[in-house]
């Protein structure tokens, strides 16, 4: 059997649309699909397909590897929100501990020439002392501390530590920048579907988004031999051309905002993680206070591709997705009401929250 693609992650959305796409590329005799939980939906195409309910935080993945004789492992089991979860020290092990066992049994398997690694322009950080543009051998100001942003260092760090063991598999590292589309389960697609949209005091961030088509374009390319003049392998950021305020993405989903007092915010994020109404995660909220702006030129000129959506274009899919966004003037004021009820708290709640 020629090429042998194993997907991880492929029960969710993203991975399931690389899982499709991918079984369609011609010289892919067999597309394995990883994940605890099956897809919700179909997963189409040419090459055959099969699915295996497994858990990569266990040694089993080895088997499969080896079982199967796969070529190409494109991991995209790292996940950057708790929602569907049961917590986030579930998430934690199987962004981190998971990928350690990948790359354990990856190691150890001969067949294995490609590994493809989604990541996230979070690691940069998002900091008032950041720099205007983050190139990828920059290193953030303040390195974070917590969350999904440091899931993602640590998973980085491993990833490395593999391609210096195993330098005969071509490894590439993917950093997606806000990832938005009509059926997209990222954060920032879910806070930009609230019908109000809460932003901090004072603080307009600089955003850049990237079309979900153009992540699957891209995991479809480097999991693929390269192009002449290009490389899949090293680490690139993922974002579309231009950059957008805030401001501006609110006015043009037609979304009002409430801005409010960072502590305030602080408080709303922590009570809609605990009641799994929105994964509002400490480094959103961080992002959404001081931004993040990356350089795509390594994307263009050495991985060879260029996103067919700007930052403008990806969230006006967005928009055009949701629908009409500006809503009565008495469902606003119901929705600031009830935002206002819920901010009559002490101080000691706020603090106790933020700890």
């Amino acid at each position: 059997m020629g090429n042998v693609v194993l997907v991880t992650g492929v029960g969710r959305h993203l991975g399931s649309r690389f899982a499709q796409v991918i079984r369609d590329q011609p010289g892919v005799d067999l597309v394995v699909g990883v994940d605890v939980q099956p897809p919700s939906r179909p997963i189409g195409g040419a090459a055959p397909y099969t699915f295996v309910g497994a858990d990569i935080r266990r040694p089993v993945v080895a088997r499969v590897i080896a079982d199967h004789g796969v070529t190409t492992v494109v991991h995209l089991n790292v996940s950057t929100t708790t929602l569907g979860s049961t917590s986030r020290g579930a998430v934690k092990e199987t962004n981190v501990i998971g990928t350690m066992q990948l790359l354990a049994a990856v190691q150890k398997a001969p067949s294995v020439r490609r590994l493809v690694v989604k990541s996230t322009t979070s690691v940069y950080g998002s900091a008032p002392r950041d720099p205007a543009v983050f190139q990828e051998r920059m290193q953030p100001k303040v390195l974070p501390t917590g969350g999904f942003a440091k899931d993602a260092v640590e998973v980085e760090g491993y990833v490395r530590g593999f391609s210096r063991r195993r330098p005969d598999v071509a490894v590439g590292v993917l950093r997606f920048a806000n990832i938005l589309g009509p059926d997209a389960d990222t954060p920032l697609n879910e806070y930009f579907a609230l019908p109000v949209l809460p932003t901090v005091l004072g603080f307009d961030p600089r955003l850049q988004f990237v079309h979900e088509d153009d992540a699957v374009e891209t995991l479809r390319l480097a999991a693929l031999d390269p192009r002449r003049g290009t490389t899949n392998s090293g680490t690139f950021n993922v974002a579309g051309d231009g950059v957008m305020l805030l401001s501006q993405a609110a006015r043009r989903l037609g979304k009002p905002t409430v801005p409010m007092l960072l502590q305030a915010v602080s408080f709303m994020a922590g009570l809609a993680r605990r009641t799994g109404v929105l994964d509002f995660s400490p480094e959103q909220l961080r992002l959404l206070t001081h931004g993040r702006v990356v350089d795509t030129t390594q994307l263009r000129e050495t991985f060879g591709y260029t996103p067919a959506y700007t930052t403008e274009q990806a969230l006006a899919c967005l928009a055009a997705a949701q629908g009409p966004g500006l809503l009565p003037p008495a469902r606003v004021a119901a929705w600031t009401d009830r935002v206002a009820r819920t901010l009559q708290v002490t101080p000691e709640t706020i603090e106790r929250t933020q700890g």
